[in-house]
């Protein structure tokens, strides 16, 4: 039986992890198993956003599986933090945009995959941290990478050498998540942002993703030399012109 599950509904993909007994936490075949379904989603033309969550009320991921790492060898840790890199590289290469439904525990692995992905969306109950110097180890799948670049070096300190949760709510305030909604809308919340995105268009929100991740560590003259180069790049596709038409003529364009 699968541990990944998946559903595809007006172009938006959910992909859920479905080890609730526990607490959707990531080993090997887990891993793998999750890339292949979300790289899937990425190359289907009917996919236009991609939601990631966990199975349950409790865990979005509750980091990797503890039991398995403490049988690990040297080697082998290197090969499972490449996995887990890969993972995550894959979650915040891919052209479309992909939100992180967290509901509940995200910890470890689990917060590095949340951060990877482009958007953030957390249930009231939701924690996450970087508790990995707890167990005499460090993060390995992203987090002292990204954490950073999202709330800010000061922080990213703390929270990784301390190890200490936070809430939703914490989360919020210092800009790790987009928005905190009650546990029973969270999946809807997800949907009506997807839904917003996919009136824009396809090749728009790829090419506005790809100058994000280009423009993290350049200069501003770096950045905006590849921005502009990307914005004209638009303009000879039947996406573009559709956009500009539909507006000069006063209706909504049609993009999928």
């Amino acid at each position: 039986m699968s541990v990944i599950k998946s559903v595809l509904e007006n172009n938006i993909a959910i992909v859920t992890i479905d080890r609730p007994e526990a607490y959707n936490a990531m080993n090997p075949s887990v891993i793998e198993s999750l890339e292949n379904q979300i790289i899937e989603f990425i190359n289907d033309g009917n996919v236009g956003v991609i939601i990631i969550t966990g199975e349950g009320d409790k865990a979005f991921v509750a980091g990797a599986d503890i039991k398995r790492m403490n049988e690990m060898t040297q080697q082998e840790a290197l090969e499972f933090g490449k996995s887990g890199q890969n993972l995550t590289l894959t979650i915040e290469n891919s052209s479309k945009p992909i939100i992180a439904a967290v509901n509940g525990f995200a910890l470890g692995g689990g917060c590095e995959i949340s951060l990877a992905c482009h958007i953030r969306i957390a249930s009231e109950n939701a924690q996450f941290g970087q508790p990995e110097v707890l167990l005499g180890i460090l993060p390995g799948w992203g987090g002292t990478q990204r954490l950073p670049r999202i709330v800010g070096v000061g922080l990213a300190n703390e929270l990784i050498t301390t190890g200490r949760r936070i809430s939703a709510q914490e989360a919020n305030d210092i800009g790790l998540v987009n928005h905190v909604v009650k546990q029973d809308k969270l999946i809807q919340k997800c949907k009506e942002l997807s839904n917003e995105i996919l009136k824009n268009g396809p090749n728009a929100i790829a090419k506005s993703l790809q100058c994000i991740r280009y423009g993290i560590g350049r200069t501003l003259d770096e950045g905006l030399s590849f921005e502009v180069e990307a914005f004209s790049s638009l303009f000879d596709k039947p996406e573009s012109k559709e956009g500009l038409l539909a507006f000069v003529e006063k209706r909504k364009a049609n993009f999928r």
